[in-house]
């Protein structure tokens, strides 16, 4: 993957969460994305740092002001490209990982694998959902209680229609990365091998109290999450 440099600065979002966009990434067959990260303050004043983005000078002062990072969390295994700029930066922090990540990622250093039950460090402040069963990826789906924030990596998506150009375009519009609200991926919906397993997965998931709906490669969902989780993942039922 090529990363294009832009901007990352901290914004705040509400109840300790922040987030701060980072590169604009390159993948295959030259299809780029926006990320995004998400910093929580912890009820020990400590840091949970979500998908961290590639660390800037800038961006790390922003992130030790606002207090010790103590937790990096790769929430599927598409997202690790800054994981060892932030593992160098952070050597106290401990860094957890979607199921299977610490095989394929042998030069990193993880000390758990994510599971259903949130560590005891976040556990009645952040919930956690393993959706299983996807061909392209295992991704963590959490849930913030003090905000009502749903966050999403790769399992939600929405990019302006003008984002690619090209064939790319129409790739984008077939695949629903492009369109009128964020939606799951035809990709990702394709890859689902078991969608009663999918199904067992989503369901606490819609079932959450949500405020707010943040993923990855594009803008928040920050009105009637509940009912927009209902339609994103209609297609299950």
């Amino acid at each position: 993957m090529d990363t294009q440099p832009v901007s990352s600065t901290l914004q705040w979002m509400s109840d300790g969460l922040w987030t701060a966009s980072g590169d604009v990434v390159t993948a295959v067959a030259g299809f780029h994305y926006p990320t995004r990260m998400i910093v929580i303050r912890l009820d020990d004043d400590r840091l949970w740092v979500w998908s961290p983005v590639a660390l800037t000078e800038a961006l790390k002062r922003e992130v030790d002001a606002l207090g010790l990072v103590a937790h990096i969390v790769a929430p599927n295994s598409l997202h690790h490209l800054s994981l060892p700029d932030w593992q160098s930066a952070f050597p106290t922090a401990r860094l957890h990982g979607a199921p299977g990540m610490a095989a394929v990622l042998p030069d990193l250093q993880f000390d758990t694998e994510l599971t259903d039950v949130a560590d005891p460090a976040w556990a009645g402040q952040i919930d956690q959902v393993v959706v299983r069963g996807n061909a392209i990826t295992t991704e963590i789906v959490f849930f913030h209680r003090a905000s009502g924030t749903v966050i999403f990596t790769d399992l939600i998506q929405h990019l302006p229609d003008d984002w690619f150009s090209g064939w790319r375009r129409w790739v984008a519009r077939w695949d629903r990365m492009t369109g009128p609200e964020p939606a799951v991926p035809r990709k990702f919906r394709l890859a689902f091998r078991d969608r009663k397993q999918a199904r067992a997965a989503i369901d606490p998931i819609r079932a959450w109290p949500a405020r707010t709906v943040l993923f990855a490669h594009g803008e928040p969902v920050v009105e009637e999450a509940q009912a927009f989780l209902t339609r994103a993942f209609a297609w299950l039922r």
